[in-house]
């Protein structure tokens, strides 16, 4: 298994830099298995969304990545209810945070609609806003 950064996916997706996309299309090509923590998850979302990328279009670019055969982020399915949370109105960043807290009993955030979303989206852990 060989981690891959974000830059390596950026490319894949964006098709930006002819030669730096070729080098991606074929590392993905080869028998070999590729992984990348959530960091780069969260990173990628980041640069899709400053490259001026709507919601829907990464949400479809993640499921497409995540559907390659050799390609299993780590703590995967915190990524994949992530992204179902960033897809139903949640920011990804808070979206990855609370789904990577799920053996938490609770989560605090000064953040109020985090709050609501989550409670709206059944999402668990439950958000607290302070004061309690």
């Amino acid at each position: 298994m060989i981690a891959v950064d974000t830059n390596v996916l950026a490319r894949l997706l964006l098709k930006d830099h002819e030669g730096q996309y070729r080098a991606a299309v074929a590392l993905f090509s080869k028998k070999q298995d590729y992984t990348a923590p959530p960091t780069v998850m969260l990173e990628l979302v980041w640069v899709l969304q400053t490259r001026g990328h709507a919601r829907q279009d990464i949400v479809e670019s993640l499921r497409l990545l995540l559907g390659l055969a050799n390609f299993k982020p780590l703590q995967g399915e915190a990524v994949s209810m992530a992204l179902e949370w960033y897809e139903a109105g949640m920011d990804f960043g808070d979206a990855l945070h609370l789904a990577l807290s799920g053996s938490a009993t609770g989560m605090v955030s000064f953040d109020k609609a985090l709050g609501r979303q989550a409670k709206k989206l059944g999402a668990a852990p439950p958000v607290a806003n302070p004061p309690f």
